[in-house]
């Protein structure tokens, strides 16, 4: 599990500590994991909807992968909501040429809560996304947006560069993730 950080610029927030776990099982395959331990009364959850694309899921709790399949600036990020809402784009450089991510199947997305706090597995099939399945690494940036019961929204990611929240900052992609059998 990889700790998630608050943004600097932000003070207390209801949530106590986020962990994230990454798994790339095969080539085109990426399993995500978030854990939230906060109490659960104290944030605000989007409603259950029926799973299916969506935009603006990170104005509310959301949680966010950014990958980028080898050199170059093009990227995409995916948004994932409690609700087992989503949203894939690609990008052709930094916060530039964006558009829907085609050829992606919806993902499998799992939200579960408990008293101490909140737990969301993803499952993303990139078998079909041009790039992506076949690229021998790939960098990741994870990110989180979490809404509190009074609606103030904090930031959290394995890294945050200066300045402002900024998840698409090439400084906040910091995980490298291999395709199964590389070296």
């Amino acid at each position: 599990m990889r700790l998630l950080n608050l943004h600097p610029g932000l003070g207390p927030t209801a949530v106590k500590r986020i962990e994230a776990d990454v798994a790339r099982p095969r080539p085109g395959l990426l399993v995500l994991r978030y854990l939230v331990t906060a109490a659960m009364r104290d944030l605000s959850l989007p409603p259950p909807a029926t799973p299916a694309r969506a935009d603006g899921l990170w104005r509310r709790t959301c949680f966010e992968a950014f990958l980028r399949p080898g050199p170059g600036e093009a990227y995409c990020e995916f948004n994932f909501s409690p609700s087992t809402e989503w949203a894939a784009y690609r990008f052709d450089g930094y916060r530039q040429g964006m558009r829907p991510a085609e050829g992606l199947e919806a993902p499998r997305i799992e939200p579960s809560a408990t008293d101490e706090g909140f737990e969301l597995r993803v499952s993303l099939n990139l078998d079909h996304v041009p790039d992506l399945a076949r690229a021998d690494a790939w960098r990741l940036g994870l990110s989180a947006v979490i809404e509190d019961a009074a609606g103030a929204i904090s930031h959290w990611a394995l890294a945050h560069p200066p300045g402002k929240p900024d998840f698409h900052h090439a400084d906040g992609f910091v995980l490298d993730l291999p395709a199964p059998g590389s070296p």
